[in-house]
């Protein structure tokens, strides 16, 4: 039981919120991930921001929070990116296809910039 088990944390920047998350992001903290996703974009006025930059795992649950949370924000006229990914995490979302359904990103600023212009 030694997994590090995922904490997140947002702030606005502009008209985005980012929410940086670290640990790992599995099925027993997908839910509650979901939640703060969720939370972190009703509160964005054009754009969420995913910062995975301490993520050192994701798992299919994981990345289904991601795309609830996107496709509501998606309704809403909102915008979505996920940033500054380790390589296992650019790996998971190759594999899993998710690099063609959600905008990545360097950088939290470079989504910022390209996701809320001035």
């Amino acid at each position: 039981m030694g997994e590090q088990a995922a904490k997140w944390s947002e702030r606005a920047v502009g008209a985005a919120v980012v929410l940086s998350a670290a640990g790992r992001i599995d099925l027993t903290n997908a839910d509650p991930f979901k939640d703060a996703l969720a939370a972190a974009m009703a509160k964005a006025d054009k754009a969420l921001v995913i910062d995975l930059s301490g993520v050192d795992y994701i798992s299919s649950a994981g990345l289904r929070s991601l795309m609830i949370v996107f496709k509501a924000g998606k309704a809403d006229g909102k915008a979505f990116g996920v940033a500054a990914l380790q390589p296992l995490l650019r790996e998971i979302f190759t594999i899993s296809r998710f690099h063609l359904v959600f905008p990545l990103f360097e950088t939290v600023d470079e989504a910022v910039k390209k996701l809320v212009p001035n």
